[in-house]
């Protein structure tokens, strides 16, 4: 299954203070940390969550904050994954 493809028409699951709600663009995102992603190189993408475009560009962002923002995504995470699983996507 790409995890990617499926994303689109999702409910965003990061659920951040700009979530627009908007399921047609809702993408994966991918969490960044030292040791699994970094230039070029993308997490897999059993390390992602559903997000909204604003979402996305929220916690992607790297100014001020990463940390609540980081956070925002590990629990956006937490969901998809399970939603995957309760769908019987993902084992």
């Amino acid at each position: 299954m790409n995890l990617r493809n499926a994303a689109h028409g999702r409910p965003c699951m990061v659920r951040g203070p700009t979530c627009n709600g908007n399921q047609e663009t809702t993408v994966l995102a991918h969490i960044r940390l030292i040791g699994i992603s970094g230039m070029g190189l993308k997490a897999t993408d059993l390390l992602g969550a559903w997000a909204c475009s604003d979402c996305h560009a929220y916690v992607d962002w790297q100014g001020d904050g990463r940390e609540a923002r980081e956070l925002l995504l590990l629990r956006g995470m937490a969901r998809t994954i399970n939603q995957l699983i309760k769908e019987g996507l993902i084992q």
